[in-house]
């Protein structure tokens, strides 16, 4: 029981967005997310995202942005987690067998392609999921995120939520975290980003529209590092 506790205060777990081709999953990775306790949702690269799916859930989970993948790491790093990749690898472990250490962002990869070679480059570790049905390759990505992170949650040993009647009790609305389904930036990524801008402009890249949206919307290829 004390291991129990201990772990209930000691760890928590991220989601990393990178490369994810329909941006209205990431609406319902949110909702998923909420339920098995994610503390912070990464994206990497572009910060707009669709909400459909998520039911409100985006109000409940911390955002972060990142222009690279490099950035994000170091980031995680900085605070001791592992980077786990949910991808067949051949050194991949199966969830169930809850390989966990501590901490763990869990880098999810392209719905076609899976993870690239420069995402698996900055992952500790790899998780797959059992299949035991012939007639499919591969699971969605949100549900996988789901399968994955509910493991998650038992090896950590998270708290249920309490439930009421034929549902879980929603917590109380927190204050908003995203504008115009947009993820806030902190002091350093917005300097991260005007220095893209510059870049960008002095490499020929402009934006045809001619309105000041976010750089990261219009050049998603210069962030695939």
């Amino acid at each position: 029981m004390e291991n129990e506790e201990i772990r209930k205060d000691k760890f928590e777990s991220y989601v990393v967005v990178h490369n994810i081709a329909k941006r209205h999953n990431v609406g319902t990775l949110a909702r998923s997310a909420t339920a098995f306790g994610v503390a912070e949702l990464i994206l990497v690269g572009r910060r707009d995202f669709n909400a459909f799916g998520s039911h409100g859930s985006t109000s409940h989970l911390r955002f972060r942005h990142f222009h690279s993948l490099s950035l994000a790491c170091s980031y995680l790093k900085e605070r001791d987690f592992d980077i786990c990749g949910v991808e067949i690898t051949e050194t991949a472990m199966a969830v169930n067998e809850h390989p966990f250490r501590k901490s763990t962002a869990f880098l999810l990869g392209n719905e076609g392609t899976g993870l690239s070679a420069k995402e698996c480059e900055i992952c500790d570790f790899f998780v797959y999921i059992p299949q035991y049905g012939g007639g499919t390759a591969s699971l969605n990505v949100t549900v996988a995120a789901s399968i994955v992170l509910h493991h998650y949650a038992v090896w950590a040993g998270f708290s249920e939520r309490t439930r009421e009647g034929n549902k879980f009790l929603v917590a109380e609305k927190p204050a908003n975290q995203m504008r115009r389904k947009y993820c806030t930036d902190t002091a350093e990524a917005i300097a991260e980003e005007r220095k893209l801008k510059k870049e960008n402009a002095a490499n020929g890249f402009f934006n045809e529209s001619g309105k000041d949206e976010a750089s990261s919307n219009l050049l998603d290829a210069l962030f695939d590092s």
